[in-house]
């Protein structure tokens, strides 16, 4: 089944019928991070999709160092991890428990 693209990530303009060029990839990668960031979750066929090699050069093209959607897309590529930029909640990162989660 050819992968369907989200028209949700996509109120500001026509929705892509493909993903064909590594531009058109990262704008959507970036679309879905920020969307996934915010506690919109991709369905199972866009996490599917997004897994395949094809979108190795994607992700890394996309540095989105602020977004931990993101950084777990590094990690299914088997990309080095990046510095975190993001906003870190000190009550969350000095939890004694965070590293049993």
């Amino acid at each position: 089944m050819p992968f369907q693209v989200d028209g949700a990530l996509y109120p500001d303009r026509a929705v892509p019928s493909k993903l064909d060029n590594l531009s058109d990839r990262v704008d959507f990668l970036v679309r879905l991070c920020a969307a996934w960031d915010f506690g919109r979750l991709p369905d199972r066929q866009t996490i599917e999709e997004i897994r395949r090699t094809g979108w190795k050069e994607a992700v890394e093209s996309a540095r989105l160092l602020t977004s931990c959607a993101y950084h777990l897309l590094r990690s299914w590529h088997d990309l080095p991890p990046a510095p975190y930029l993001g906003r870190q909640i000190p009550s969350i990162r000095d939890d004694p428990s965070l590293e049993h989660v």
